[in-house]
């Protein structure tokens, strides 16, 4: 077999070069197509890009002779989750669908997962071109947006850029927050893998992030629920902003406090408490608000409602 060079077309301009990939050596395990980019085996215009670079109608991609059975035939994607993924879906018009995306489910396949929500969606809707707009960690609940187009996708990567998508979500955290409506503005960088797993630290040389706290109630001494408005959208920001600030998220076993999970353990909780509760933007050259929003996870409740009676009973000082 020979490498083969494909025009890219203009309707995929904008598209990151991994999911143009992904699609253009359609069974070829995802693991496989990011290997063939670490060893430069896929060029764009002669050169060697990193999974991320934007591609422009156009652009010659040289694709290197790769089968899809060099790792066997491709797995089907369980009919469980494909019925999970659909049965999460909480809005759908011809540009978008909304999932309330339940915790513990990634996104889409990769670090030891073959399959996420982008690749259920994609074996629901064979006819659908269909991308993920953003990102949720594997561990937070909430809302999750997809194109349906790639008209959409780009419009909405525009308004993402610019800072023009309103998200907001929940979260608790150790300690009483003491700091009001707070901006923490510090930068953050991506380390080395530890265990296959990206770890971030804020650093200097770090991306520019920012995240605005207001608090919506406090648990005495113990804990403190907040809303977090997002002004940037960088890998795992509000557990790493507010570790940074002394009151790290509820049941983070990554950048959290142990013994404050331990004590959440004992109120029921299971999982990372963070939430994406609501979404919000304005269609650009229209009148037109998208907005939606998703209440806490039932098992969210049950701890704050477990953390309240706690507090009833706290007997007051004399």
């Amino acid at each position: 077999m020979r490498a083969s060079h494909v025009a890219v077309a203009a309707a995929d301009t904008g598209q990151r070069l991994d999911n143009w990939l992904l699609r253009a050596l359609k069974g070829v395990p995802r693991s496989r197509v990011y290997r063939l980019l670490r060893k430069g085996e896929v060029r764009v215009n002669g050169r060697r890009a990193k999974p991320d670079r934007r591609l422009a109608g156009g652009d010659d991609v040289r694709l290197p002779p790769v089968r899809a059975a060099e790792e066997g035939a491709p797995r089907r994607v369980p009919t469980s989750l494909i019925d999970t993924v659909e049965a999460a879906i909480v809005h759908s018009d011809p540009d978008l669908l909304a999932l309330a995306k339940p915790a513990g489910l990634a996104v889409h396949g990769g670090s030891g997962l073959s399959f996420g929500v982008i690749e259920a969606l994609r074996a629901s809707r064979p006819d659908e071109s269909l991308e993920l707009v953003h990102r949720l960690d594997r561990d937070t609940s909430g809302l999750l947006l997809v194109a349906r187009n790639r008209s959409a996708l780009r419009t909405l990567h525009g308004l993402l850029r610019e800072g023009l998508v309103e998200k907001r979500y929940l979260a608790l955290v150790k300690g009483s927050w003491n700091l009001g409506k707070k901006t923490i503005d510090a930068p953050l960088a991506t380390r080395a893998r530890q265990g296959g797993e990206r770890v971030v630290k804020v650093a200097a040389g770090g991306k520019e992030s920012t995240s605005n706290f207001a608090p919506v109630d406090f648990f005495g001494a113990r804990a403190t629920l907040l809303e977090v408005d997002l002004g940037t959208g960088r890998t795992h920001q509000i557990r790493v902003h507010a570790a940074h600030a002394g009151h790290p998220v509820a049941g983070d076993d990554k950048y959290g406090d142990r013994e404050f999970n331990v004590e959440m353990q004992a109120l029921g909780l299971r999982r990372l408490f963070l939430h994406a509760q609501s979404l919000s933007f304005e269609w650009p050259g229209s009148q037109k608000t998208f907005a939606v929003s998703q209440p806490l996870p039932a098992e969210l409740g049950a701890v704050l409602e477990a953390l309240a009676a706690a507090r009833r009973r706290r007997p007051r000082r004399r």
